[in-house]
């Protein structure tokens, strides 16, 4: 993995990849898989930025097969229609990359199911999507899901007692948690994609800290999230680079199922993809197996 770029990405000719997310990090891995050869649907809730992603694309990549769908996480209804859309598209998706986000919001705000936004755009939204696209994953050429963690998941913790926050709200918090959530399931995915025998990869990731507009648009340039974001911008690496390890993840023969991979210097901050460490909360099983039991529940939908 040392040094990995993304000229080591195999060729992807013929795959089919779906990228939620239309900037920064998911425009990256969409342009990676389209250098590639990979066909690619950007997923994202913007058509304007939509379409500005799958412009610049096809200005760095001419060949690519490349388009944008509509889809809206902090939406059920939105999920299941995109996934409705996909499945008389296709017979088969050969990699999901569950990668946008929304980032700590200053005050409260619910999903339009009235889940805290976090919590519900960046885990149960991605879940319920996951679930959905599993019959086209499962008839998948080795089928891949990358799910998007987050440094913030190392302090995360899941309050099964006030998911949404709804008791006490913090935005840093709120966000560990939904990041956390995401790690947990990933790893749990592929335990029981390995139990019945699914045949699909499962595969977490997390970008360090990296140079994108998730601070700019969720507590605001003006924030101090946001001002650091902007003045000490030297201290993030830049999108591009944040992207590694979900490509590793999603592409590398070398990528272990249920491993998590993130950047290899300073903490996990920059630098290239390498294993990550996982959180010992993140390793608990049965709060995993709670979780899973939990979003089956909120969202209404099921893997079976």
């Amino acid at each position: 993995m040392a040094n990995w770029k993304t000229t080591d990405i195999p060729a992807q000719k013929g795959r089919l990849a779906v990228v939620s997310g239309t900037g920064g990090l998911g425009l990256e891995d969409a342009l990676g898989l389209a250098r590639a050869g990979s066909e690619v649907i950007i997923a994202g809730r913007n058509p304007q930025k939509g379409a500005d992603a799958v412009a610049r694309v096809l200005a760095e990549v001419p060949s690519a097969i490349v388009r944008f769908e509509h889809v809206d996480l902090a939406s059920l209804e939105s999920v299941a229609g995109f996934a409705a859309r996909l499945r008389s598209q296709s017979d088969r998706i050969d990699l999901l990359i569950n990668n946008a986000a929304v980032m700590t919001p200053p005050s409260r705000q619910e999903t339009s199911d009235g889940f805290e936004l976090q919590f519900g755009t960046n885990y149960l939204g991605h879940f319920a999507l996951t679930a959905q696209l599993m019959p086209l994953l499962r008839n998948g050429t080795s089928p891949r899901i990358v799910t998007l963690s987050s440094v913030a998941a190392r302090d995360g913790a899941l309050a099964f007692d006030d998911l949404q926050a709804e008791r006490s709200y913090a935005p840093m918090r709120a966000y560990g948690q939904s990041k956390l959530a995401c790690l947990m399931f990933a790893l749990e995915l592929q335990r029981r994609s390995e139990a019945n025998r699914w045949g699909v990869t499962s595969i977490a990731a997390h970008p360090g800290i990296s140079r994108t507009d998730l601070l700019h648009n969720a507590p605001g340039r003006w924030s101090a999230a946001g001002l650091a974001r902007t003045l000490l911008w030297f201290m993030f690496q830049p999108a591009s680079q944040g992207a590694l390890p979900t490509l590793f993840a999603a592409t590398s023969p070398e990528a272990r199922a249920g491993a998590y991979y993130g950047p290899d210097r300073l903490g996990e901050m920059r630098g290239s993809p390498a294993l990550a460490k996982v959180p010992p909360r993140a390793e608990d099983r049965a709060a995993a197996e709670r979780l899973w039991r939990v979003s089956e529940q909120l969202t209404g939908v099921s893997f079976a």
